[in-house]
């Protein structure tokens, strides 16, 4: 009999507040962490707005010798891990016969690119007589990461990072599902993390105008599924989740917040960076998921969309979800919260997976912001401006990356 795996822990990093429940509360309330970009000068790009985590102080999360050896990322993710070990009541580290039970998966987009752009002009310039951290390349590996994790809580079973661009986070939490329920690993800190507002991936994504240019307008930026949608809106964060096989949860008397019944994944094949225009790819992806779930399509109460609020994947993603749920699809509620906190990249599906717990925790699906004008092509139940209370017995959380890879998770309500 295949083993359960229940979520026990949750950790979020995010441009509206540094924690799980001010984050939820904030997204819940509507309210939006896109600002104008205040890291760096970006006055004289064509994009000047992102959602950058602003108050995060490192030191609270990590010991200072480490936080200058260590990339933003990582600080994200260590931080959004210790929240989500501390939910689920974990000791640190953990001890003998726990360790080696206990695992990390992380998905990232880019890694350590702050520490990439800061290194490269002293290079440039100086040659062999510049000065280089010897810190500078475990800063940029994205499987420093879950190796910090490793080190810190003491979990030494399955260790990777995958590098799937904007479904990263996604495919983490699907994987360690897997590794717990294949019998390799009792508890699995999962999702992603990621700190690429920078001005090289504001000059690159700009380039290949996938971004949003409503700079006098920044919280109105990023609007899903809205027929005035003109790109997405950089961001950066973490998500962190800690899974645990069913008996581990109940033997520790830990507090069940949700369990994680399905996981798919699949590729387009199509195209570098644009969808399948029929959606192909992500119709297979939410059918896998459903299959391996065991549930039918009318059993799902709400989608919380990858909608990225660009062109193509918007409609392509309402298109999948219509070939997908058939007629139920008009009946079911679909939102984006990237409409309040941008896309995280690498980290999105953590953060997103971390929200479908909680909106099955709360009974209340989390609104779509700055839907004003509805997409006569795009015509499906957003959840437009508001929450809304309501059952919510199963959640599917889709995420779609560059190179056309896709993944979808299905949460649903504990139940002995």
């Amino acid at each position: 009999m295949q083993r359960r795996v229940v979520v026990t822990g949750l950790g979020l990093v995010t441009p509206l507040a540094i924690g799980v429940e001010e984050t939820w509360r904030r997204i819940l309330a509507g309210e939006s962490g896109i600002r104008p970009i205040q890291k760096f000068d970006a006055s004289g790009y064509k994009t000047r707005i992102a959602g950058e985590v602003l108050d995060l102080n490192a030191e609270d999360w990590l010991p200072k010798k480490q936080v200058k050896r260590l990339d933003v990322f990582i600080h994200f993710g260590v931080a959004a891990t210790r929240m989500a070990w501390e939910m689920a009541g974990l000791p640190t580290p953990l001890d003998g016969r726990l360790g080696p039970r206990a695992g990390c998966i992380m998905g990232v987009g880019l890694g350590g690119l702050q520490s990439l752009e800061e290194t490269i002009p002293q290079v440039a310039a100086k040659g062999p007589e510049s000065r280089v951290s010897p810190f500078f390349i475990p800063k940029l590996i994205g499987n420093m990461l879950p190796g910090v994790v490793s080190m810190e809580f003491g979990a030494k079973g399955p260790n990777t990072c995958l590098a799937t661009a904007c479904a990263a986070g996604t495919h983490a939490v699907g994987e360690a599902m897997k590794v717990i329920q294949r019998g390799a690993a009792d508890i699995m800190a999962c999702g992603g993390a990621e700190a690429v507002v920078t001005p090289t991936t504001l000059q690159g994504f700009g380039s290949a105008k996938a971004i949003s240019t409503r700079n006098d307008d920044p919280a109105r930026a990023s609007r899903p599924f809205d027929q005035d949608r003109d790109g997405f809106v950089m961001s950066e964060g973490s998500g962190v989740l800690i899974l645990e096989a069913l008996e581990s949860a109940q033997e520790r008397g830990a507090k069940i917040l949700a369990e994680i019944v399905g996981y798919g994944l699949s590729s387009d094949g199509y195209h570098m960076t644009a969808p399948d225009p029929e959606g192909d790819g992500y119709i297979r992806c939410m059918n896998m998921a459903l299959a391996d779930a065991g549930i039918r399509p009318e059993e799902v109460d709400y989608v919380n969309a990858h909608g990225t609020s660009t062109d193509l994947n918007d409609l392509t993603e309402t298109k999948a979800i219509k070939a997908v749920f058939g007629g139920y699809a008009g009946k079911l509620a679909v939102s984006s919260t990237k409409s309040m906190i941008g896309h995280m990249l690498g980290a999105t599906g953590g953060v997103e997976a971390a929200f479908s717990v909680l909106a099955i925790r709360d009974q209340v699906m989390p609104p779509t912001i700055n839907y004003t004008t509805p997409d006569p092509e795009c015509d499906l139940d957003y959840v437009p401006n508001q929450k809304r209370e309501g059952r919510v017995q199963r959640v599917l959380s889709n995420s779609f990356g560059f190179g056309g890879t896709n993944a979808s998770v299905i949460f649903a309500e504990y139940r002995p």
